[in-house]
């Protein structure tokens, strides 16, 4: 036996976890992206009833301590100031007769307002 084995780590887990939809709304978003953009970007800034809330949108460049999420329609980025609120959550596209939008199951948050746009932790 060799005194230099070697042991493998597992990749760390993402932040969050997309679901199927989720990635295949971001390579709807990404076929339809401005020019400059990268990828799509989750963060959660203060805003609304409870605090904080979930925002996506385009962006034009990678910022430092973003989490990086490539997924098979483009890449994800994770906002690294919002990482802390997200740990753990699973990201969903869903759509019906009357609404469409990214839905969150999010371990960490404590409470959310009642039309559910933002949350607190």
């Amino acid at each position: 036996m060799s005194d230099t084995a070697t042991t493998t780590r597992p990749a760390p887990k993402a932040a969050v976890i997309l679901t199927p939809g989720a990635e295949a709304r971001i390579a709807d978003l990404m076929s339809k992206a401005p020019e400059d953009a990268i990828g799509v970007k989750l963060s959660t800034p203060r805003r609304g009833c409870s605090g904080l809330a979930y925002s996506v949108d385009y962006v034009t460049e990678e910022a430092k301590f973003d989490e990086k999420i490539e997924t098979p329609g483009g890449t994800f980025y994770i906002d690294g100031a919002s990482v802390l609120y997200l740990v753990g959550s699973v990201m969903d596209w869903r759509e019906d007769d009357f609404t469409a939008g990214f839905v969150f199951e999010n371990p960490n948050a404590k409470g959310a307002c009642g039309c559910g746009e933002s949350f607190m932790v």
